[in-house]
């Protein structure tokens, strides 16, 4: 189940998390909360498990932004300034052309729900299995995410 549902689970912590190491600890912090959670699913077979995911893997996200925001790292790391060895940067997890880096930009401006919107409208979820994991009705969706594309439309055309 989980290699079906992994990217999905991944373009969230992208989403949530610009950084490639905080993006992996992230997911991986999903992956747990899922394993932990999982009894619970089970005892709720009227839930999809593909919205019982997106449940859990936004609640994580959103709780650890919080939690980074609160409580940015103290201390700073040595580095080669201090005569330690640079270490090489991990290469890149795949082409980023320009465009896509504009649009994730203009995301990261936008708050934690307005990206789980923005999510869920670019996994194609209807306005229907929106509201269902976001536990809010149909028309309620349906505002939001006219009010969320706007946005969007604004930062993108606001000069960088």
């Amino acid at each position: 189940m989980l290699n079906v549902h992994q990217p999905r689970l991944r373009r969230v912590a992208r989403l949530y998390c610009p950084d490639a190491d905080d993006r992996q600890d992230l997911y991986q912090e999903i992956v747990l909360q899922l394993w932990r959670a999982w009894p619970r699913y089970e005892a709720r077979p009227e839930v999809q498990v593909g919205t019982w995911l997106y449940r859990v893997a936004l609640n994580v996200a959103i709780s650890d932004l919080r939690r980074r925001t609160r409580h940015p790292a103290a201390a700073r790391l040595p580095g080669p300034a201090d005569g330690l060895p640079e270490v090489p940067a991990p290469p890149p997890e795949g082409p980023d052309p320009d465009d896509l880096a504009e649009l994730y930009r203009a995301i990261a401006r936008l708050s934690d729900v307005e990206k789980a919107f923005v999510l869920l409208y670019l996994e194609e979820k209807t306005y229907a299995e929106m509201a269902g994991i976001l536990g809010i009705t149909p028309n309620n969706v349906r505002v939001k995410m006219h009010r969320v594309q706007e946005k969007l439309r604004q930062l993108l055309t606001q000069p960088a």
